[in-house]
């Protein structure tokens, strides 16, 4: 059995998928692919036609969107369930993926995180505006994420659930922003959550390493 991972080492849906095969305990070998590269091997292009990351390749089977990468290693790997049986919960963890998607990734990650953060670091111009606008919207993410989670030690309950993988790279980003950690901290439930869950090994071993700002 070989399972491979295709992905660009600063993305945070390849951080996301990385951490559901990590908490699931899956071995797999980690391709590097730029998506913003002109000079993308055709060999991705025929696993991936959209040009984007990650992509997961099992012996002859391969699959694409991080969403259904999350679930297929759920559902096709042994270790720790990530998908709550109890449908009220499975419900609420798939309504955290989809509030992840639709209205997390676009403010906290790449407004906030990559304009704050991440282009200063590799010395490319900042919009200040890209960050006010980020700034304005996340609140009423946090504050939607703050009301879907339950009041178990993780979001849906109990035990740790993909709505717990997919958002805690997401949050990584944000609060690397002076700005986002300022605002998380406003949100108790979310906080005590990050507080924890930023500590879990998983976490920590596959947290991507972002490049140096130049002095």
């Amino acid at each position: 059995m070989t399972i491979a991972l295709h992905g660009y080492r600063y993305s945070v849906y390849s951080w996301i998928a990385r951490l559901a095969l990590h908490e699931k305990g899956v071995t797999y070998t980690w391709t590097e692919v730029d998506p913003f590269s002109e000079n993308t091997p055709a060999s991705y292009l025929a696993i991936h036609p959209f040009k984007r990351v990650p992509a997961l390749v099992h012996d002859a089977f391969s699959v694409y969107e991080t969403g259904a990468i999350t679930r297929y290693a759920d559902e096709a790997f042994d270790g720790p369930k990530l998908q709550p049986a109890e449908p009220r919960e499975r419900a609420r963890c798939n309504q955290i993926l989809s509030i992840v998607d639709s209205y997390a990734y676009w403010p906290l990650v790449r407004r906030v995180f990559s304009h704050r953060v991440f282009r200063p670091a590799l010395g490319r111009p900042v919009d200040e505006s890209e960050v006010k606008r980020g700034l304005e919207a996340a609140p009423k993410v946090l504050a939607a994420l703050e009301a879907a989670a339950g009041q178990g030690q993780y979001l849906t309950g109990k035990d740790l659930s993909l709505a717990d993988v997919h958002l805690a790279p997401m949050i990584g980003y944000f609060v690397l922003a002076p700005e986002g950690l300022s605002l998380l901290q406003k949100h108790i439930r979310l906080s005590h959550w990050w507080s924890a869950l930023s500590n879990r090994p998983a976490l920590l071993a596959t947290m991507p390493q972002l490049p140096q700002a130049p002095p």
